[in-house]
């Protein structure tokens, strides 16, 4: 076991290190305290129903391209949905497939591709519509390597600077900001926001297309103890770490649940506060990477399943510009009639308090307009999921406290390397900064594993000041 790289947490971060590592040819023990892979992106069995419901829906972009790799890798790619018509409601008249507004490419090279789209939206008036081309504009010639000036600032403060209206601000840039932070424009830091609309929308036509898994997000993760075990790795479900050994210099193994594992190098996927209440004093006066974990919060996301006798959502999913709820989506009818939906409220501090029956009370008030059907029908299944640690807050200092997977300039255990999306992984909370960051912790401690390239920035964009 001493030739092993032991990786503590088995959420995306913590797959994709193993993942990567085996496929390089290094023996990995992967360690995860639930009996189930994925962290905060997996499903689990309600027990009211028995029914397997996802935590919270999670989203892959066409940007996102470390997470697409990892699902290959998986062979679980072809189990993704593309969407590249994204349906918004200002939730006031009924949605449905002739009259909701639709956001789509047409044939043209981003960052045109969604002009059309853009002009053709009702629910903004043609003032408003300007706004958002000029504060699109502004944010190409600012260009990727010039956001890092917004450093310290809110993406409020941006979006002021570029002359847009409050209610421009509630309508249109909220609405995605929070979904992709899970953070308020006035709370996120500017570049995280800045990165999601440059990457996201401006740089290349396919980076906006929206994928859903198929099928429960636990069995995305079918594959890998398999894949795994034929590369010589394993998993231990069911064991939590319970310290770290450190000799002075360099880390020695883990004091797991089950005993100690000893390895010639660590790999931390675990949340800030987990890893905190796990080192030692000594590790943490010898690594600059560990002086700061007190320093992160967090911010909640609600999700909310509700199961109805019968359809009353025809769409996809739908976007909501401004209103409680942000997103909405149609898990499909059974064979009986039955419809699922899943209704996501990120950055839901203000719902954490509330019981469940006041939540699904709140929900339908919120979607009845848009979905007028609900009033009629009658509510079989309700569950709310409240993930109050769901991501790491995404302020405006947080980017200086959030450690590379590597040790510093200032010293470190040099065989301890951190991973998560609460890391310096160069995206905000997201599935795809989390990959990245297991794939960044993986390379050094492998050091033969390729880098997967960003999606490619068109030449239009590039032009406008997009590089």
């Amino acid at each position: 076991m001493s030739d092993r790289i032991v990786i503590l947490g088995g959420g995306l971060a913590g797959i994709a290190a193993a993942i990567s590592l085996v496929d390089a040819g290094c023996p990995v023990t992967l360690i995860e305290t639930r009996k189930r892979l994925g962290g905060r992106a997996t499903s689990f069995v309600d027990p009211r129903t028995g029914a397997v419901l996802d935590n919270c829906q999670h989203v892959v972009l066409g940007c996102c391209t470390n997470l697409l790799d990892l699902y290959q890798r998986l062979e679980v790619l072809d189990q993704i949905q593309w969407h590249r018509t994204l349906y918004w409601t200002d939730g006031k008249q009924e949605a449905d497939a002739n009259g909701t507004d639709r956001f789509e490419a047409n044939w043209l090279p981003a960052p045109l591709h969604l002009g059309k789209s853009l002009r053709q939206m009702k629910i903004f008036n043609r003032v408003e519509k300007r706004q958002i081309r000029r504060g699109m504009l502004r944010m190409l010639r600012l260009g990727i390597r010039r956001r890092a000036a917004w450093e310290g600032k809110t993406f409020r403060q941006f979006l002021d600077e570029a002359g847009q209206s409050p209610e421009v601000i509630d309508r249109f840039w909220n609405p995605i900001v929070v979904s992709a932070c899970n953070l308020e424009v006035d709370a996120v830091g500017a570049p995280h926001a800045l990165q999601v609309f440059q990457e996201g929308f401006l740089g290349n036509r396919f980076s906006y297309a929206m994928g859903l898994s198929c099928v429960p997000l636990v069995e995305l993760y079918g594959t890998v103890e398999q894949h795994l075990q034929q590369g010589g790795g394993e998993i231990q479900l069911g064991v939590s770490a319970k310290s770290i050994n450190f000799d002075g210099h360099r880390v020695t193994g883990v004091v797991t649940t089950e005993g100690l594992i000893e390895a010639k190098a660590v790999i931390s996927t675990l949340p800030f506060d987990r890893l905190d209440k796990i080192i030692s004093e000594p590790l943490r006066r010898a690594d600059a990477r560990l002086h700061h974990l007190d320093q992160f919060d967090v911010s909640p996301i609600l999700g909310v399943h509700l199961v109805f006798d019968q359809e009353v959502m025809s769409l996809p999913h739908l976007v909501f510009a401004g209103g409680d709820v942000h997103w909405i989506f149609n898990k499909g009818m059974d064979g009986t009639g039955q419809q699922h939906i899943h209704a996501v409220i990120s950055g839901a501090d203000q719902w954490m308090g509330l019981d469940e029956a006041s939540i699904v009370k709140r929900v339908l008030a919120a979607i009845s307009s848009a979905l007028p059907a609900v009033k009629s029908a009658q509510l079989l299944v309700h569950r709310s999921v409240k993930e109050k640690r769901a991501t790491f807050a995404a302020t405006p200092e947080i980017n200086a406290y959030r450690p590379g997977p590597g040790p510093s300039a200032l010293g470190g255990a040099p065989n301890l390397y951190l991973a998560g999306d609460w890391s310096a992984s160069g995206w905000p909370a997201t599935m795809e900064g989390a990959t990245r960051s297991g794939y960044a912790a993986a390379r050094l401690a492998g050091g033969t594993i390729e880098e997967v390239p960003d999606i490619s920035i068109s030449w239009p964009a590039r032009l406008l000041g997009l590089r």
